[in-house]
């Protein structure tokens, strides 16, 4: 570097996110390879490491976290439900959703090489469009440096309680991309109500659909189902995914062959938090049947799990572990899949290294891009945007 830079100090205390920290301009010359020449006016001399384009975090909650508190111990009961009931109990006394917490959120993505994202918000009565507020301020500190779009999330439901529809349309009037949805049949216990609802709110305002989906096995391939006629129905093809999804990887495999037959006929995403104690999404098939997904984070240190760091990267690394990927050709697709492969679901096109895409890029020290997904190396620049937003 030919001058110092001001960067964001590790994010274990307060700070405000790099507004106007502009730094030079990086010209990448090589793709996903190791990198040495001397730096001109204007440039960044990358000092052989690797270069892989900024990674993108397709499944987030940064409206959630505690981090920044002292400890917390779980608390509360298990389930979908229950966690629901332990976050609406103690989420005030912790301040969910902050500002300066989601701040935090933000720089802990940026540490580990996010510069895209698409983020759920809660919606819901008691704290009507609070979050989304909130989270929009964050995401706009960073003046356009990072990207980010919005699922307003009916955490709490959509038909059980009564307001949340209106809530939801008013999200999207207010700028949020995308309608979220939770668990239809065992959540509203009424998945037909609910994803009519739902997908004729998003006919009606253009907004997209992302919906989480935990109900295992054939309850789950059900609702697919139910998805999966209403996009056709309403020609909303290309508009809506599907997280979590874990009835794909346990339905039998004439069944999933077909769910995922029709998903890519229709174009209706998926994206994953790689969870351990559950079967993993299956590479091989989602790609034969053109079913595109992304990897998420899911929630960071809050209410439902003191566990999660912020590192996309990390968990395509467990994704691919947890699905005994070894061969270069499926590590380098799970690379694609956090990086390139996952920037749709952030709204952006042309995300590479190639020239005239988006300045998003991440050095780390790595061999190749199959070495960096298996050690996970610390990440020594992010730049988003063509601007600096962190150097180790």
């Amino acid at each position: 570097m030919h001058a110092p830079h001001r960067f964001p100090p590790p994010l274990h205390r307060p700070q405000r996110a790099p507004r106007g920290r502009r730094a030079r301009r990086c010209r990448v010359r090589h793709r996903h390879r190791r990198v040495r020449h001397p730096a001109g006016p204007g440039e960044i001399d990358g000092r052989g490491l690797l270069a892989l384009s900024g990674i993108v975090n397709t499944h987030a909650h940064v409206d959630k976290s505690w981090i920044g508190h002292s400890w917390q111990s779980y608390g509360g009961e298990g389930g979908t439900d229950g966690r629901i009931r332990h976050e609406r109990a103690r989420r005030d006394e912790l301040g969910i959703p902050g500002l300066d917490i989601t701040r935090r959120v933000l720089a802990e993505f940026v540490r580990f090489g996010t510069t895209a994202l698409r983020t759920h918000v809660d919606v819901d009565l008691g704290l009507g469009l609070r979050g989304i507020e909130i989270v929009r301020q964050a995401v706009d500190e960073y003046d356009g440096a990072i990207l980010a779009e919005i699922v307003a999330f009916p955490q709490d439901g959509v038909l059980r309680r009564p307001g949340v529809l209106e809530l939801l349309r008013a999200a999207v009037e207010a700028g949020a991309q995308h309608i979220g949805g939770l668990d239809p049949a065992s959540i509203d216990r009424d998945p037909v109500g609910q994803l009519d609802a739902i997908f004729a709110l998003a006919a009606d305002t253009g907004a997209g659909i992302d919906i989480h989906l935990h109900d295992p096995a054939e309850l789950g391939a059900f609702q697919f189902d139910l998805i999966l006629d209403r996009t056709e129905a309403l020609g909303l093809s290309g508009k809506v995914n599907i997280a979590h999804g874990f009835a794909v990887a346990q339905v039998d495999a004439v069944r999933r062959r077909d769910l995922l037959q029709r998903m890519g006929d229709l174009d209706v995403t998926m994206t994953t938090v790689a969870p351990l104690r559950l079967p993993q999404l299956p590479l091989h098939e989602l790609d034969a049947a053109g079913v595109r997904f992304g990897f998420g984070t899911d929630g960071i240190r809050d209410l439902w799990s003191p566990y999660g760091t912020g590192d996309t990267l990390g968990i395509a690394w467990q994704y691919a572990r947890a699905s005994s990927l070894v061969r270069d050709e499926d590590l380098r697709r799970v690379i694609e899949l956090a990086t390139t492969g996952g920037a749709p679901f952030a709204g952006i096109a042309g995300h590479g290294l190639n020239p005239g895409d988006r300045a998003d890029l991440v050095l780390l020290d790595a061999e190749n891009e199959m070495d960096a997904l298996v050690r996970t190396p610390p990440r020594d620049l992010v730049v988003g945007g063509g601007r600096v937003l962190y150097e180790r």
